[in-house]
């Protein structure tokens, strides 16, 4: 029997996100939306039997439901669902605070359910293999790392422009570089940053360095709303040094990396598609979770809580601190 999901609202990343499943052996068998008319185009569109609103994902027979709508509601709803027995798939950031994630994670503990932050390139072969890599300790101990993920927004109607809905870059694409970041080195102690704001007060550009201590390796992020598409990723490490141009992707093409000068590539896979069959293991209780979001998802928010806090500040911020 298949694994089924309702998905919250029509937004453009679920139109990765239905094939993927489709492609974990997953089904999809009803949106909610808010516009009756756009759930039925969108329903049609991608082939799924049942539109409703977004309180019918609650009473239908679903086993999980993906939640990409707008940051500010990311805690609202995903905790419905998970209330009503769905385990739950939310985008990033997975709330828009530290507070918000532990209470999500403590309800899904609460009802035994799955909660997942969708930061996909996790599971895509590249970042696994970067972080085998630097685990087997090819490069040594790591003494710097750099990375970077930003481009234009150009839509004015976009709900990234807003700061009460959970806009800026660093809750849209330095959310990649701040995991990453997290993957191979740890948990920082401290955060520094300064940003970019636009009128609106969203961080245009955001740049940050994580603090692992005095003899922990010098970190540093940079995300951006108004840059040329780029994202890139530097180590340099006691014995070797690694260079990737797309560190964050999720989608199905080779990746390729420059370690000590020599070039090297990794079969692409489907990382969204990855992402949900661990889920749905997860689920079924065939595997044990990656990242449990108690451990994961509420050290993400701490380290964004303490960026943001220290661009708005001017000071250094511990990591974890109110």
């Amino acid at each position: 029997m298949a694994f089924t999901w309702g998905i919250l609202g029509a937004a453009r990343i679920a139109r990765a996100l239905i094939p993927a499943i489709r492609e974990a052996g997953g089904e999809v068998v009803m949106v909610g939306c808010r516009d009756q008319a756009r759930g039925e185009a969108f329903a049609r569109e991608w082939d799924i039997p049942q539109v409703g609103r977004y309180e019918d994902l609650q009473h239908a027979d679903l086993d999980a439901v993906y939640n990409p709508l707008p940051n500010d509601l990311h805690l609202p709803w995903s905790r419905r669902m998970l209330e009503a027995g769905r385990h739950v798939l939310t985008e990033k950031p997975m709330t828009l605070n530290a507070t918000e994630a532990a209470e999500l994670a403590r309800v899904a503990g609460e009802q035994g359910r799955v909660l997942l932050e969708a930061l996909a390139y996790r599971f895509a072969p590249g970042a696994q293999e970067l972080v085998r890599l630097v685990r087997a300790g090819e490069l040594g101990e790591i003494r710097q790392a750099q990375g970077a993920y930003g481009f234009t927004l150009s839509n004015p109607q976009d709900f990234r422009w807003h700061p009460e809905q959970g806009g800026g870059a660093l809750y849209d694409v330095g959310v990649y570089v701040l995991s990453l970041m997290r993957l191979l080195l740890g948990e920082p102690q401290a955060a520094s940053a300064r940003a970019h704001w636009s009128e609106g007060g969203i961080d245009l550009t955001l740049s940050g360095v994580l603090d692992y201590g005095e003899h922990g390796p010098l970190a540093s992020l940079s995300c951006g709303f108004e840059w040329k598409h780029h994202q890139s990723l530097q180590l340099i490490g006691s014995e070797g040094t690694l260079q990737m141009d797309s560190p964050y992707d999720n989608h199905p093409k080779l990746s390729r990396m420059t370690v000590n000068g020599e070039e090297r590539t990794i079969p692409g896979a489907n990382g969204y598609a990855l992402m949900v069959q661990h889920f749905q293991r997860v689920a079924a209780g065939e595997e044990p979770a990656l990242y449990p979001p108690q451990q994961d998802a509420v050290a993400q928010a701490q380290a964004l809580d303490a960026l943001l806090a220290s661009a708005h500040q001017g000071r250094r911020v511990p990591v974890g601190e109110g």
